[in-house]
């Protein structure tokens, strides 16, 4: 009998229900026993599944070298070293600019930082350029960007929620902490270095509870299980570790100066040093040291806090949870304490992925991969449609070990406020800049412009990068070979106010995409 005859006339009650019972068991049978029936249902299944959760965590200044899993020995990051060893740890990854805002603003967009027009610390993102938030969100996630995300002006660029800074203000406001609010002002670039740069190794003058950082992650929390019918897409993005270095007053003495060592300092590097760093002792690189290693140990906490809720709460198997930081930062190495070039320290970032049964846990990746690379493989993972025109590549394939799958041959990364980039392949590293900028990031040195200049690192027999070999006349090959990836990434991914000129040199042309261009955006003075 076809589903769709009309019923027989019923003979009698018990009859028509022996018979009913024996159609919808033959029904079932048939179906249960046919393959396009077998594939429908598991179709049915499939589209019921809910979409996966994303969770991206992001520190602020953390060098990829303050990780247990890189060999740091100081055990300020438990939690992110667990974190490695559940999932995927890319090991060589570099963030595109070596400063917070357009280091941001790359990675949320999947553009580099002269295409979005943001290179410096004020700009303001424009308001046409597509993030995280708008992909996600248009697939149906509740999307939330609480913390730092250096937006410099009023909109949440595709984000539903955004918290930061003036929302943990007002709930600090709203809930006075126990012993008091004991904060000071934080004067950069005017007090004293060894002042801003927590050379005391002094907490930020408020309990644990009280601290911003908690008030992220208890947010982030809360957004995670509020209608947990919908998948979501949350950005929990922290202020430590950077200057002046945050921790509270429970962790005070968690690290001490004398458990770190002043770094040696040559004359072409004295040289070179920026002015604000001049008067630096050994007593105040150690008591930067402790400072910033009791900031990183704290945030580690506070990312341990927000995985461990992520688990409890069920969510673990299908979240997509990826970690990173903005830039890197310099801990004395070649005399400096800050971001802003192109030494390991200050470019190469940390960077992992965990998502259990869908990526391997333990696994290391050694090829060289860059932030902007991180929207598209999320998008990838996450079964996305990645939007044409980015500037990253798709890593998904990478992280799950499959077969073939590559990172990049050159990592490329851009300093516009100092006219400077960066091209960097397995083995060398070529820096550029043009020599001619006045430096207006309170980073000048007293030496005059030097005018253009090239510097070579051979990464392999000199990773603490104090031999420039740009001279040696057996690397012209190699050094060409980096101009040429720097040049070409410029020129395929450059939208600017102007078009590149026709006619320069390949050198000119380099010199002419590093010059900032950015909008000015007066009267904001954002968040450092």
């Amino acid at each position: 009998m076809n589903c769709d005859d009309p019923p027989a006339k019923p003979r009698s009650a018990g009859l028509r229900t022996a018979r009913l019972t024996t159609t919808i068991v033959v029904l079932i049978s048939v179906c249960l026993h046919s393959p396009a029936m077998a594939v429908n249902v598991n179709e049915g299944r499939a589209a019921t599944r809910r979409p996966p959760n994303l969770l991206l965590i992001v520190t602020d200044d953390q060098s990829a070298l303050t990780l247990g899993t890189e060999g740091d020995s100081h055990g300020a990051t438990p939690h992110l070293d667990a974190l490695a060893r559940q999932g995927v740890h890319f090991d060589r990854a570099y963030c595109n600019s070596p400063l917070c805002t357009p280091s941001r603003q790359s990675f949320i967009s999947g553009k580099l930082p002269h295409a979005t027009g943001v290179t410096r610390l004020l700009t303001r993102l424009p308001d046409d350029v597509r993030t995280l938030g708008h992909s996600l969100g248009e697939r149906g996630y509740r999307t939330a960007a609480i913390g730092k995300m250096h937006f410099n002006g009023p909109s949440s660029h595709g984000f539903e929620l955004r918290r930061d800074y003036p929302h943990w203000l007002k709930h600090l406001d709203r809930h006075p902490p126990s012993g008091g609010d004991l904060r000071k002002p934080w004067k950069p670039l005017i007090d004293p270095a060894p002042v801003w740069l927590n050379a005391r190794v002094e907490d930020a003058g408020l309990p644990a509870e009280a601290m911003d950082a908690n008030y992220f992650v208890n947010r982030s929390i809360r957004f995670m299980k509020e209608q947990p019918d919908k998948p979501f897409a949350l950005v929990a993005s922290f202020y430590e570790p950077h200057a002046p270095f945050h921790f509270p007053r429970e962790w005070r003495g968690r690290y001490r100066p004398e458990q770190f060592t002043g770094p040696r300092i040559s004359e072409r590097e004295r040289a070179e040093l920026p002015k604000i760093f001049q008067d630096l002792g050994d007593a105040d690189y150690r008591g930067i040291q402790a400072a910033y290693y009791t900031s990183v140990a704290y945030v580690d906490e506070q990312i341990g806090r927000l995985v461990r809720a992520v688990d409890d709460e069920g969510f673990g198997d299908n979240t997509l949870i990826v970690f990173l930081s903005d830039n890197g930062y310099m801990l004395g190495q070649h005399g400096r304490v800050e971001k802003h070039c192109f030494y390991e320290p200050s470019v190469r970032v940390p960077l992992i992925m965990r998502w259990p049964g869908r990526l391997p846990a333990g696994r290391r990746v050694h090829d060289l991969v860059e932030l902007v690379d991180v929207l598209p493989t999320v998008l990838g993972l996450l079964d996305v449609p990645v939007p044409p025109g980015l500037h990253g590549i798709d890593l998904s394939g990478l992280a799950a070990g499959a077969p073939g799958a590559r990172g990049r041959e050159v990592v490329f990364s851009e300093y516009p406020e100092n006219e400077e980039a960066m091209a960097r392949s397995d083995r060398y590293k070529l820096i550029v800049g043009s020599g001619r900028r006045v430096r207006k990031d309170g980073y000048a040195t007293e030496t005059p412009l030097p005018g253009p200049y090239e510097r070579l690192y051979d990464e392999q027999v000199d990773p603490d990068e104090t031999h420039d070999v740009a001279a040696d006349p057996r690397l012209a090959g190699v050094k060409q070979e980096l101009l040429d990836s720097l040049s070409q990434r410029f020129i395929s991914t450059w939208k600017g106010p102007e078009a590149i000129p026709q006619g320069l040199s390949q050198r000119e042309t380099i010199h002419w995409c590093l010059i900032p261009r950015d909008k000015p955006n007066p009267g904001f003075p954002g968040h450092l």
